[in-house]
């Protein structure tokens, strides 16, 4: 089971969004998005989910922290306690022996980061 993470910011747009995903190897395949659970009601996340045609996955922020990333924010990792909202929703949403298989890309405009992992989802 293949699961995109994206983390944004407020303003995201869905381009922005798209752009992120695209870059981190697009949607073929997915069988959810992710992202922190505050932020899973954002219009443009609705929107790419039913342009992907996926479900979307909250993730509660404190089963963000702790979980590893190969890619680092400070703000980030202030804030959630991982170094990657992207990297650690899409691990934390592929389920518990999920592993990367793109890790963090981040859109032209800044507002949005996608990674892709891979799991068993159970």
């Amino acid at each position: 089971m293949k699961v995109a993470g994206l983390g944004f910011k407020k303003d995201v747009t869905l381009a922005s969004l798209r752009e992120a995903l695209m870059a981190a190897g697009g949607f073929e395949g997915l069988a959810a998005v992710a992202t922190v659970s505050d932020k899973a009601d954002a219009e443009p996340l609705k929107q790419l989910a039913r342009e992907c045609g996926v479900p979307i996955k909250p993730v509660p922020a404190d089963m963000l922290a702790g979980i590893e990333t190969p890619t680092q924010s400070e703000l980030v990792a202030e804030r959630f306690g991982t170094g990657s909202v992207a990297e650690a929703a899409a691990l934390v949403a592929a389920g518990p022996r999920a592993r990367l298989i793109a890790t963090r890309a981040v859109s032209r405009d800044r507002t949005a980061t996608a990674a892709i992992a891979e799991g068993d989802g159970a």
